[in-house]
């Protein structure tokens, strides 16, 4: 696994903890019947990735909004299934 996607999976929680906008769509796909049988659910969420120099220094953040798609499966536990529509929003210098 490359040090980048564990990075992100480490951060996952943090995602999960600070999400807002909790929206439900009833699940209308038959192929997904069985594994969100009661429904999606979809949650704003935000998170900044390091931009390193030359030297590996963290010279700024990038700034991500996305949604995150949560199943809501016939176990009645909540699953992380996709995380969508990653926007960047800005770059925040360290010099500021």
């Amino acid at each position: 696994m490359n040090t980048f996607l564990m990075s992100a999976v480490q951060g996952i929680p943090e995602l999960i903890e600070i999400a807002e906008n909790k929206r439900f769509k009833k699940n209308q796909d038959e192929r997904h019947k069985r594994n969100a049988r009661y429904g999606w659910y979809r949650y704003d969420s935000r998170f900044e990735l390091p931009i390193f120099d030359e030297k590996g220094n963290i010279e700024r953040y990038n700034s991500y909004r996305s949604t995150m798609l949560i199943r809501h499966s016939a176990d009645e536990k909540m699953y992380l299934y996709d995380i969508l529509d990653i926007k960047k929003e800005t770059s925040n210098s360290l010099d500021s």
